[in-house]
């Protein structure tokens, strides 16, 4: 699916933009005060609004947005160049002045006037480039460190696949790391191998490879005409996980400056996103993420405290139990939960497997021997989860989204649509926690996760949230 942070980054980016558009406007009208019956910045703003003017303005916000979203402003900036985004917010600033000086005229704004204009246009050009010159650094130096970069796999091993991989590789402010290149032999093969790259394994074993890596993108540099059904069968295979897919084509051959490109001059970079999680209410979901989970984090830390006292008094052992779990595009993430078992309970379990009564590769017994009689009552509370706040308010994972699960479960997995639930972030609850949780078959639970996310929305996580608090409450399917 698309990444989160780049739906985040661009709804701020959203919200930045609107604010330098005011920001712009009062900036201009300071030097006019006297034009419009104003002695101050302060008489400025305490000026009476009027109904109309409010609804002009509120016009020019909207316009604002849909200028700088025509102008692609808050597309994905990696493979384009600064000077093009600047070219681009120097020709959506310049029309969205000109659209304020004709909407000055039929309307008779005072304020609407040549030096009013020349000051708004230029503030709002210098500052809407100058935010984006120094996120682009930001972003090139955490790139640069390692951080912020997607996992790539390139399919094919044409010359153009072997430039694609050059490219990335010399700009490491586009932020991506060839993870290797997958093809069949065929007779450009050899030359390929001259270019010292390493192709990772045949287009046959490619569900294999996305299934066991870590892999957020993979690009299809294959010849479409002649390998069309290659194509369409990897495209599937990444739906089919939840892993963006592009697919770098010329289908008819054209020249450089009659073909709008998104990584190379020749080439058209056709992206499929597989996920319904994106735009502003993935950055709502974010945002009451933070909120939420700190409000939580204060209420609950008499009982945080309480609980580690009782725990560290009633068994031998550490207080939390720190376990790496599957997270975002199979990212190992460590999951806190405060301990309820014996303290060398997972050298236990491999004696207790044959007692597992949840099918599919979970394991899970109802009265498991190695619980603690605290933590039979904290699981039955789900007291043992609220550790997990913390891991919510890191980013780790979100208050509502398929559970994580243990390493050793996901190398049990033996469907590829099992695997889907990795293209989002994990989470403290979902469907699965409100339908009765354990005792919900494992298909069931992957099928109910997989719902989640093709029908995913914020009043979907409102209404999952209220309904927890009962399910908690009866402690149904706790074990």
């Amino acid at each position: 699916m698309i990444t989160n942070r780049r739906y985040v980054l661009s709804s701020l980016f959203k919200l930045l933009d609107l604010g330098l558009l005011v920001a712009s406007f009062i900036a201009a009208a300071i030097p006019s005060l006297s034009q419009v019956g104003a002695n101050s910045l302060a008489d400025f703003l305490s000026m009476r609004i009027s109904v109309r003017n409010f609804v002009l303005f509120a016009c020019l916000l909207l316009l604002w947005h849909l200028l700088f979203l025509c102008f692609g402003l808050y597309e994905s900036k990696r493979f384009s160049n600064q000077h093009r985004e600047a070219v681009d917010v120097l020709k959506a600033t310049s029309l969205g002045t000109f659209v304020l000086l004709e909407l000055g005229i039929p309307f008779h704004l005072r304020v609407i006037h040549p030096r009013f204009l020349l000051v708004f246009w230029a503030v709002s050009t210098i500052s809407a480039i100058a935010i984006r010159e120094a996120v682009r650094l930001v972003l090139k130096r955490l790139r640069q460190h390692g951080r912020n970069l997607r996992h790539v796999l390139i399919v094919g091993t044409n010359p153009r696949a072997v430039q694609l991989a050059a490219t990335l590789g010399a700009h490491s402010a586009f932020g991506y790391r060839v993870l290797g290149f997958v093809d069949c032999e065929w007779p450009g093969m050899e030359e390929f191998r001259k270019s010292g790259y390493t192709c990772v394994c045949d287009i046959e074993n490619i569900s294999s490879l996305i299934r066991n890596s870590v892999v957020d993108e993979v690009m299809i540099t294959l010849p479409v005409r002649s390998l069309y059904s290659e194509i369409s069968r990897v495209a599937e295979l990444c739906d089919e996980q939840g892993i963006t897919t592009h697919v770098l084509f010329n289908p008819l051959n054209l020249k450089a400056k009659r073909i709008k490109t998104s990584a190379r001059d020749y080439d058209s970079l056709v992206t499929l996103h597989a996920g319904a999680m994106e735009g502003w209410a993935l950055l709502v979901k974010r945002i009451l993420d933070i909120i939420i989970s700190s409000v939580c984090i204060v209420f609950f830390s008499p009982l945080l405290l309480i609980t580690a006292v009782l725990i560290k008094l009633t068994s031998a052992g550490p207080v939390f139990f720190i376990q790496k779990r599957v997270g975002l595009n199979k990212r190992v993430i460590r999951v806190w939960k405060f301990r309820t078992m014996v303290a060398n309970a997972a050298q236990k379990q491999r004696a207790l497997e044959h007692l597992n009564e949840v099918g599919g590769p979970v394991f899970k017994i109802m009265n498991d021997p190695r619980v603690t009689r605290l933590g039979k009552f904290l699981r039955k509370t789900s007291i043992d989860e609220l550790p997990q706040l913390f891991n919510v308010l890191k980013g780790d994972m979100s208050l509502v989204g398929p559970r994580p699960l243990p390493v050793r479960d996901y190398e049990g997995f033996n469907e590829d649509w099992h695997r889907r639930r990795f293209s989002v972030k994990p989470g403290i609850t979902c469907l699965w926690q409100i339908r009765g949780r354990s005792s919900i078959p494992f298909d069931e639970w992957m099928e109910l996760d997989r719902q989640y996310i093709d029908q995913w929305s914020l009043w979907l996580d409102f209404q999952i949230l209220l309904q927890t608090i009962p399910a908690v409450m009866r402690g149904s399917g706790a074990g």
